[in-house]
């Protein structure tokens, strides 16, 4: 028992130290990334290639000074960038990101918690992270904060209904389990599930896009029209809170398009390939091969994120909400019963 606790104590520091550093870098990618595409250079002067920015940019929140309005909810207005990054924080528990360590004879999984509703928790945990928003917007007795708050709440409502009907559809595919470590395992022949459900996935990802309030999804916190949105009366670290959520979020969506969609850590002649090199399965080289594949894959997920930032234009909100309710319910019921219907003729599923 008390070695239980240990490994999973330490799994918990991991994984909460990957978040944030990924976010922090992420930060730092994402100049890169846009620099490259507009043909300059980016952050270049904090440490070589700029590699040091996110180390000051995180000083500059940590020190700057704390602003609190004095016409603000205050005990609401810490609350709210609060809760957002722990919502932010917990939906990575139940990510397997790697192949079972066996020491001892014993198996250690790189997961924090193996629960048999994982896909449920995430999406659930994901829904109460509005609420930060929501609660920061309104403590902040702002209108443009307000509003921004309001965005984002009925944003995400409405683009869950589309993710979650995706999610039916390679739940059913899967053969009808909510687990996440399933859902990977049944990928283990390198036959990734974005081959039977295409659809599924493009509705997928254009939620994630909506759900994360990334552009071209960003109305939220447009500064054209909002100022800031509900980022308008924040400063220092809760402005930082923020952020690091977003881009927290960011990184888990990208690590559940690539786990449910494209296989995790699996991968098309693993086994032949841990054969060839004469790995033993539980071995550490294969749980470490297994989580840079995944990790790479997160990696290319992040940067579809930015390219479309900075390749297609913020939509109107009218034409953001007739997209989410308009065209992607439709698609993902349209989804659903071919689903049904494929699958019941494979003989996976009898009514």
């Amino acid at each position: 028992m008390l070695t239980f606790v240990i490994y999973k104590s330490i799994l918990c520091v991991v994984v909460f130290g990957v978040s944030l550093g990924v976010a922090a870098y992420s930060t730092w990618w994402e100049r890169k990334f846009a620099a490259f595409l507009q043909d300059r250079k980016g952050p270049s002067r904090a440490g070589p290639f700029g590699i040091l920015q996110p180390l000051a940019d995180g000083g500059k929140m940590f020190f700057k000074e704390e602003i609190i309005p004095n016409v603000s909810n205050k005990f609401l207005f810490v609350l709210g960038p609060s809760l957002f990054l722990l919502t932010a924080l917990m939906t990575g528990v139940v990510i397997p990101w790697g192949k079972d360590l066996i020491i001892g004879g014993k198996a250690y999984p790189l997961q924090v918690t193996d629960i048999n509703i994982g896909i449920i928790y995430v999406l659930g945990v994901t829904s109460v992270g509005v609420y930060g928003i929501m609660i920061g917007g309104w403590a902040s007795n702002n209108k443009y904060s307000l509003l921004g708050a309001i965005r984002a709440s009925s944003q995400m409502i409405s683009y869950e209904i589309a993710m979650g009907l995706s999610i039916i559809a390679l739940v059913i595919t899967a053969g009808g389990t909510l687990s996440f470590r399933e859902i990977l395992e049944k990928q283990d022949a390198g036959i990734s599930n974005v081959m039977y459900q295409p659809l599924g996935f493009l509705i997928f990802l254009i939620c994630a896009f909506a759900e994360t309030n990334r552009a071209p999804f960003d109305l939220s916190e447009c500064e054209t029209e909002l100022i800031g949105g509900y980022n308008t009366e924040y400063s220092a670290f809760k402005l930082g809170a923020f952020m690091f959520a977003e881009y927290i979020n960011m990184f888990i969506s990208s690590a559940i398009m690539a786990g449910l969609y494209f296989g995790g850590y699996n991968f098309p002649f693993a086994h032949e390939l841990y054969s060839a090199m004469g790995l033993q399965e539980g071995s550490v080289a294969i749980s470490l091969i297994g989580f840079l594949v995944y990790f790479f894959k997160i990696c290319l997920f992040i940067s579809v994120f930015m390219w479309i930032r900075w390749t297609l234009p913020r939509f109107r909100y009218d034409q953001l909400m007739n997209l989410g309710w308009k065209v992607l319910i439709p698609l993902s019921l349209f989804n659903l019963v071919l689903t049904v219907v494929v699958e019941f003729f494979r003989g996976t599923i009898v009514f």
